[in-house]
């Protein structure tokens, strides 16, 4: 997250009130942080509000926390807004019984929540799920009336030793399989932005959303009102949508 002073300035002498940071690809890639990104968030922190947004699935917003401290970030968890997090707000929003397609690190964001006789395919980035048995599960049913949620359809994500397939490829595989629309939840859905800037009351055209996707990052910010700011140091290193 290369962040130079002029880029701080703009912060200070502009009507922005409220900075959504993404976090994978962003402040971070796996277990390392981003070269100088926690020395550009603390000064950040000194202008403006700032929340923690991003689409990842692979595990809760617990243990995202701590992998985030244990980075040298000082982030609390009631500041990280995740698509989990949305996920979990429409499953008890419309009483969903899902059928979870996510790995155990990320389940205990759903605790509680009834899975028997499910209506719905919830899906996240899983890939022990992503096997034929589980997939025609889904499919079958879908096909008898459940509802398609894709938590987030990221194409792909960046890891130390390259890019791996997000979970849009699956949700697409099984809206193309069934001729059904799947419920999308976060980025780069205008719901997911402005729910999180809710607890600031911040309007759209004075917040700003930095990340390293230019479509979801940046193009969901700017779609619902936002500045978008893109940084070079995730999936924009090789972007080819």
């Amino acid at each position: 997250m290369q962040c130079s002073a002029p880029s701080l300035r703009m912060f200070k002498s502009s009507k922005v009130c409220t900075v959504l940071i993404d976090l994978s690809g962003t402040l971070h890639i796996e277990d390392y942080a981003i070269p100088g990104a926690v020395n550009a968030l603390n000064r950040l922190r000194r202008k403006v509000n700032v929340k923690f947004v991003t689409n990842t699935t692979k595990e809760s917003r617990r243990v995202l926390h701590e992998r985030l401290h244990s980075l040298g970030f000082d982030i609390e968890k009631s500041e990280i807004f995740t698509s989990l997090s949305a996920a979990r707000s429409y499953v008890d929003t419309h009483k969903i019984r899902p059928l979870l397609m996510l790995e155990k690190e990320a389940m205990e964001d759903f605790e509680g929540v009834g899975t028997s006789d499910p209506n719905a395919v919830v899906i996240g980035l899983a890939p022990s799920c992503f096997n034929y048995s589980k997939m025609n599960e889904a499919f079958r049913m879908l096909l008898d009336g459940s509802t398609l949620i894709g938590i987030h359809k990221a194409r792909y994500l960046k890891k130390k030793d390259g890019l791996y397939l997000g979970p849009g490829p699956f949700v697409h595989a099984l809206e193309y399989a069934t001729g059904t629309q799947a419920v999308v939840l976060g980025k780069p859905e205008k719901a997911f932005f402005l729910e999180a800037l809710q607890e600031f009351s911040c309007p759209p055209d004075q917040a700003v959303m930095i990340g390293d996707d230019v479509i979801d990052d940046v193009g969901g910010a700017q779609k619902c009102g936002m500045l978008g700011i893109l940084v070079q140091t995730g999936m924009i290193a090789f972007d080819c949508r």
